[in-house]
């Protein structure tokens, strides 16, 4: 990747114009592979804010009255922008902000063009209806009419392609947005920001503020709980999620949250074991396994468990894994800090003491700021290990065994978490009657965890992955509401 300096000042973006925050605050954004800090950005404070909010309140009239044209042509044009990044900045700017693989880099930026061009095609989808009035001489009209000011909150993790998911549909709907990046990646997330600016998306229509983590409780609690702000999505661990879910209940605020996960993978006795292998080490493993749909946990039929392991081991093996800024061509680097691969290595000594068995592994991190965690898998995990249970967002996979379909729903179901499941069998109504039985909001026939594309309503089913939906038509009535309006003809009498 060619080397681009970054360590310019990362400032605020509010009603189409950079700044920084209002009381000069700032804070340091850190390379998580070496430690060493990367650039200063701007912090922002609740005045920045509440600025912010004012200015995309008065986008909002014009913005929502735009033609569908106006939209369609706005983010087309940002797609193409933001494919050429891969040519330009982008690639350094993932590489040192979170640790992202050329293959990351890539899909992180192709991706997220898709979800530009995708949401795009639904803004003459935004439809309503006529309905027959019981009254005499009226019409009945209901309307999808956008909200207003959304607050959406994005990660790091995918930081091209979450921040494009926060921010598109409600804009694509005639909102306007306040966008609160991560700490650890505001750059990355800017790409977006950057791409519908330079397509012409007009001043106010979405506002970039970063926040330090000092800051972030109490600018997020303002932000959620502002009057003008009519609706909140975030994407993040499950503790934030019901922190802002609270927040959003004391003043009757609808929200998207998505969630974790700790996905399962159901392997029949009648699976093929070499497509079930595959889809386990890429769901499992993708981008060390920071995606929130990543696959935790394999529930293997106990007469395919062996020769499954077996493939699984030998998988994993031609697997690189090494730093990324010195082996472009490595398919897992680090994970986004220290502390991470920490959490994970007490998860697998838990497991361990606990009667579980390494297969692979050594619990060990390396790399200058010891980020960097081979691909471990554990096997004889059971419900009453907290590996089990707890989302590990990294390199792992968790082995379990059962004997009957009903054991292994039963084990699908057994954790608080519902974002996405798979299964694998050659008898594809037997694996549909699993799929509708597993609690999930996506469950996935011989593929992997990880899978969506932007025209499906991903998202969980309660509990800690949330509920919501951003993609597609599930995304157009998340981010509009239905208006009636009646049209009444002149002359009528009423009686009362």
């Amino acid at each position: 990747m060619a080397q681009v300096d970054l360590s310019e000042l990362q400032q605020l973006f509010i009603d189409g114009a950079y700044s920084p925050s209002s009381d000069g605050a700032t804070f340091t954004v850190a390379n998580p592979m070496t430690g060493e800090p990367i650039y200063e950005c701007a912090s922002a404070s609740i005045d920045d804010y509440g600025r912010a909010i004012e200015r995309a309140s008065a986008a909002f009239d014009s913005w929502s009255r735009s033609t569908p044209t106006t939209r369609r042509l706005t983010f087309l044009k940002a797609a193409d922008i933001l494919e050429n990044y891969l040519q330009g900045d982008a690639p350094s700017i993932l590489s040192a902000e979170v640790s992202a693989t050329k293959s990351w880099v890539r899909l992180n930026i192709l991706s997220t063009a898709g979800i530009l061009r995708e949401t795009a095609g639904l803004v003459t989808h935004i439809k309503g209806e006529i309905v027959p009035a019981d009254r005499p001489g009226t019409t009945i009209l209901i309307e999808r009419a956008p909200l207003g000011v959304v607050f959406a909150i994005s990660p790091w993790n995918a930081p091209v392609n979450l921040t494009a998911r926060a921010i598109a549909t409600p804009i694509i709907c005639g909102n306007t947005v306040i966008l609160k990046p991560s700490e650890f990646s505001p750059k990355s997330q800017h790409l977006v920001v950057r791409a519908l600016q330079a397509a012409g998306l007009p001043s106010g229509c979405l506002n970039f503020l970063p926040v330090s983590p000092d800051r972030t409780p109490a600018v997020t609690e303002y932000a959620v709980k502002h009057l003008s702000v009519r609706h909140v999505n975030f994407t993040g661990s499950d503790r934030v999620g019901r922190i802002i879910a609270g927040w959003a209940a004391t003043c009757l605020k609808r929200c998207v949250l998505e969630l974790g996960g700790k996905a399962p993978v159901i392997v029949l006795d009648d699976a093929n074991l070499d497509d079930a292998v595959e889809a386990v080490a890429f769901g499992a493993l993708s981008n060390s396994g920071q995606i929130c749909m990543s696959t935790e946990r394999v529930l293997l039929h106990n007469s395919v468990a062996a020769p499954f392991k077996a493939a699984l081991l030998r998988r994993i093996e031609s697997i690189k894994v090494g730093n990324h800024e010195e082996d472009p061509e490595v398919s897992l680097s680090g994970l986004f800090n220290a502390a991470s691969a920490k959490r994970v290595q007490a998860l697998l000594d838990g497991a361990v003491s606990s009667g579980a068995k390494l297969l692979c592994g050594d619990v060990s991190a390396s790399g200058p700021n010891k980020t960097i965690l081979s691909p471990h898998v554990v096997d004889a995990v059971t419900p009453d290990m907290e590996i089990f249970h707890k989302e590990s967002f990294g390199p792992l996979v968790c082995l379990c065994s059962f004997d009957t379909d009903d054991e292994a729903i039963a084990l699908a179901n057994g954790t608080d978490f519902s974002l996405c499941a798979a299964v694998f069998s050659r008898d594809v109504m037997r694996a549909l009657d699993i799929a509708r039985r597993v609690r999930a909001g996506s469950c996935h026939i011989n593929g992997p965890t990880v899978y969506i594309e932007a025209t499906l309503p991903n998202g969980g089913t309660g509990g800690s992955s949330g509920y919501g939906r951003f993609g597609g038509i599930a995304g157009v009535y998340e981010f509009t509401e239905p208006k009636i309006i009646s049209l009444g003809k002149s002359g009528m009498k009423y009686v009362f």
